[in-house]
């Protein structure tokens, strides 16, 4: 009996534990004008939601985006595992898109020649004045190199944060190694190049919404757009 006692006292001892290190949860949603994504449009009005919890560098996050004027818009909902350590962090994704291999959209088809998962890995340091990101896709619904072989297509991406005024900045210089048709390149290319601007709007004493805009251009499509976007966050 005393073993079974001190047992349970140690599952409260440990629970208590637990909870005074701060498991931190993420809820929240942005409402952007557009999808863009490394460049790339995927859709117009969309409502993104994410949830996530953490717990000491290690982190779960779903996010998802769904269209709300165009039915044809990008779908998608993914799921990320990542650690964080000091300025390093590592991490990996399953993305599932309502386009790809599996005309009947199903969720948990992971069929390697017919899923509309994608799974990409990614490491990333930052430090503090920059922050530089490697993305690659490792199996799932990618894109086929100039031999119509799997590209394996990657992403890299540097963002410097600064502050002007009382808005914070953000400018992002994002480029494909290699040839893929996920990101529409032959070679090496320049797809993403932003500068983002994020101010908080006060509602009350104690709670604000944040409000960002959003130039874009990807030089090797040739393509340019402006964002607007707000975040619900309680």
């Amino acid at each position: 009996m005393k073993k079974i006692v001190l047992f349970a006292m140690g599952l409260v001892v440990g629970a208590t534990a637990l909870a005074q290190e701060k498991i931190e949860t993420t809820v929240a949603a942005d409402f952007v004008s557009s999808y863009i994504w490394r460049g790339q449009d995927l859709g117009n009005v969309s409502l993104q939601p994410t949830l996530g919890i953490g717990y000491k560098g290690l982190s779960l996050t779903a996010w998802g985006s769904v269209g709300l004027t165009d039915a044809s818009d990008t779908k998608e909902f993914d799921l990320t595992l990542g650690y964080t350590t000091g300025g390093l962090n590592i991490g990996i994704t399953d993305y599932w898109f309502n386009s790809g291999l599996d005309p009947d959209n199903r969720y948990f088809k992971y069929d390697a020649h017919g899923t509309n998962h994608l799974f990409e890995a990614n490491i990333g340091y930052d430090f503090g004045v920059a922050s530089i990101q490697w993305y690659t896709n490792l199996a799932g619904n990618d894109g086929a190199n100039k031999d119509g072989k799997r590209a394996y297509s990657s992403y890299l991406e540097v963002a410097v944060p600064f502050k002007l005024s009382d808005v914070e900045w953000t400018a992002t210089a994002g480029a494909v190694p290699w040839a893929t048709t996920s990101y529409g390149t032959t070679g090496f290319a320049v797809t993403n190049l932003s500068l983002k601007a994020t101010k908080d709007i006060k509602v009350t004493d104690s709670f604000s919404i944040p409000v960002f805009g959003q130039v874009a251009g990807n030089p090797c499509s040739q393509k340019a757009y402006l964002v607007f976007g707000f975040t619900l966050q309680p």
